[in-house]
């Protein structure tokens, strides 16, 4: 089949999926889960599972997270053609029923109630009748005794040299000169970068919570890892990075014309095209501003990965092509998949013109307001995390440059949408990610062969390359997560630990749930932590959780550090606590979130359900 006669065939799919409509009206969806705003009442979340084929395709980071709202607005009338744009968007992922997600949160009502206290003044930590640890206004014994002054740096960087990259760097600021506490004059200690990378359709202003909240827990220097003293982080300065990937938030060919433009034109927007993007942004700019001259007393740094959903894939395939510029990867509700690929077009710009009529009409409809309102409804647990009633700003009042046009104390969505108004490109930019095949394992700089009728390179196996790290990896996974589920994330957890009749023993104490015998050649730590009354996006909804345990692991040594005697050290990440008590709870300003360590036997022994639907995704 040319590529004519699969661009025709896979328009006429498309096209039949997609009616249009006479009316604006919205369809309300069900509600994917019972919400409780109690951690004394049960949380249990149900929803629909209907496999459509042997083979699923799902979408990626994002996009199919639209599937369901966007299959309702399209289809006003009410009708049976949902499941029919399911089948396109979501293949064997939409509607179908996930296992009850147990919960951590119930407790007695008494403990419960005393643990939501409010208080001004200094924090109480208190155990409860379920062996949990509670943390009053969200803070601990480790967070910095003084609020350190904080600042955010914006920046570009030319990526080809051609096109303009958005990026912001988080730090703490010594005195009134607002000097960089990381740079190589102001502060001796080692310099620790951490990569936070996105979702699809959001940009850098969707990291703004976490930014905040893990530069004020190590206060520019005060890592809350109690048994890693010989860690460089323990004691180093943090610079944190958030990036906006091409054709995404503020980063656009400085003239797109709708994927018409001679700045546009050959441009492919992919998976290859973000890791290459990535892989130089950590060259050029991360490791380069992050390592001291020759002359310093620090040489070169690496980085630790935070990723989320899209980013999460992207991550993880960074970490595996970049090992020498990775220290440690954290996955935030990673997707296991990337888009839809689907046939007859190579996702080179400019569009044919059926795939661009498709994009373009894609593109309105997600965009719709309330169509971006109803996805983020299913993506959080709590909607006051999102909609406006407490601000996410890196300075608590929402300034950013992809979401100015929002206006400061705008909702995430109101930003999302502001993102889609930057450039002219967003509709060519879109049918080119949905066109756009996976990750290649060849790493190239083109991520399509010349000809769109040749076979494409060899897709990502993102399991293989998860299970193939050579860095310490943290899963620290949302729990009512519709999508990336728990069952995802144990699949992820089981894939990553070596066999367990190979020098593995596991515990299942307190303080660790994994232990590698010192004879196995890649002492990595591998570690699964939950956070149950979490949504698919934990930097956001969960920003202390998130940034509590990620202060503790990043505060750590190195699982492959080695002794002066040549032995590996004992202890670091794999041993380091992450979670207090069985249960960890802490309060964000909509709720209470409660951590939980899974142990790798929970992992390796999943539920049959469980393994069937992990097994239709990735």
């Amino acid at each position: 089949m040319n590529a004519r006669t699969a661009t025709v065939i896979s328009a006429v799919v498309v096209a039949a999926m997609i009616r249009p409509t006479t009316s604006r009206r919205i369809h309300r969806l069900p509600r994917i889960s019972t919400r409780v705003p109690s951690s004394s009442q049960r949380h249990v979340v149900v929803a629909a599972f209907r496999p459509t084929t042997p083979r699923p395709i799902v979408g990626w980071g994002g996009l199919h997270h639209f599937g369901a709202p966007l299959a309702r607005k399209i289809d006003d009338d009410g009708g049976s053609s949902n499941s029919r744009l399911d089948n396109i968007l979501l293949r064997g992922c939409g509607d179908g029923m996930m296992h009850p997600s147990s919960s951590s949160l119930s407790s007695s009502s008494s403990s419960s109630s005393s643990s939501m206290r409010q208080r001004s003044g200094n924090m109480m930590t208190m155990a409860t009748d379920d062996g949990g640890i509670d943390h009053e206004n969200g803070d601990d014994d480790h967070v910095a005794a003084t609020i350190p002054k904080l600042n955010l740096e914006r920046g570009t960087w030319m990526f080809r040299g051609t096109y303009p990259i958005y990026y912001e760097v988080a730090s703490v600021v010594d005195g009134g000169d607002d000097t960089r506490r990381t740079s190589p004059e102001a502060n001796d200690d080692a310099i620790v970068p951490i990569l936070l990378l996105n979702g699809f359709g959001v940009g850098t202003f969707h990291q703004h919570r976490l930014m905040r909240r893990l530069l004020q827990f190590v206060g520019g220097g005060s890592s809350s890892s109690s048994s890693s003293s010989s860690s460089p982080a323990a004691s180093g300065c943090y610079l944190i990075y958030g990036v906006d990937y091409l054709g995404q938030g503020s980063s656009w060919p400085v003239d797109c014309d709708d994927g018409n433009s001679d700045d546009e034109r050959n441009l492919g927007y992919s998976a290859d095209t973000w890791l290459e993007q990535l892989g130089g942004f950590l060259e050029d700019v991360v490791v380069a501003q992050s390592s001291r001259d020759d002359d310093g007393t620090a040489g070169r740094t690496r980085v630790h990965l935070v990723g989320n959903s899209v980013g999460g894939y992207l991550a993880t395939i960074l970490a595996r092509r970049y090992p020498s510029m990775v220290s440690s990867l954290t996955l935030l509700n990673a997707t296991p998949v990337w888009g839809l690929n689907l046939p007859g077009w190579s996702g080179r710009l400019p569009p044919p013109p059926l795939p661009r009529f498709v994009g373009r009409a894609l593109f309105d409809v997600i965009r719709n307001d309330d169509v971006i309102d109803r996805y983020l409804d299913t993506a959080y647990v709590h909607r006051s995390a999102f909609d406006g009633t407490y601000p996410d700003g890196f300075d608590d009042d929402s300034t950013t440059t992809a979401g100015a046009g929002a206006g400061a104390g705008a909702s995430l969505g109101a930003k999302i949408r502001a993102c889609t108004e930057v450039s002219n490109g967003g509709h060519a930019a879109f049918a080119s990610i949905l066109w756009s095949p996976p990750a290649s394992e060849a790493r190239g700089t083109t991520t399509v062969p010349d000809d769109d009728a040749l076979p494409p390179p060899t897709a990502v196996d993102f399991y293989r390359t998860l299970g193939e790290l050579e860095v310490d990896t943290l899963l620290l996974f949302g729990a009512d997560d519709p999508w990336c589920t728990p069952a995802i994330a144990k699949r992820m957890h089981a894939t990553l630990q070596p066999p367990s009749s190979n020098n593995i023993t596991t515990t299942t104490t307190t303080t660790t749930s994994e232990r590698v015998d010192e004879s196995y050649p890649r002492p990595h730590a591998r570690r699964y932590v939950s956070l149950e009354n979490v949504g698919h996006c934990p930097n956001h909804e969960a920003p202390t959780a998130v940034a509590r345990v990620l202060s503790r692991w990043i505060g750590a040594t190195s699982s492959s550090t080695k002794t002066n005697d040549g032995e590996y050290y004992d202890g670091g990440r794999r041993d380091v606590t992450l979670v207090y008590g069985d249960v960890e709870r802490v309060s964000e300003p909509w709720g209470v979130v409660g951590m939980r360590e899974v142990p790798i036997e929970e992992s390796r022994n999943p539920a049959v359900f469980d393994r069937i639907v992990s097994s239709l995704v990735g």
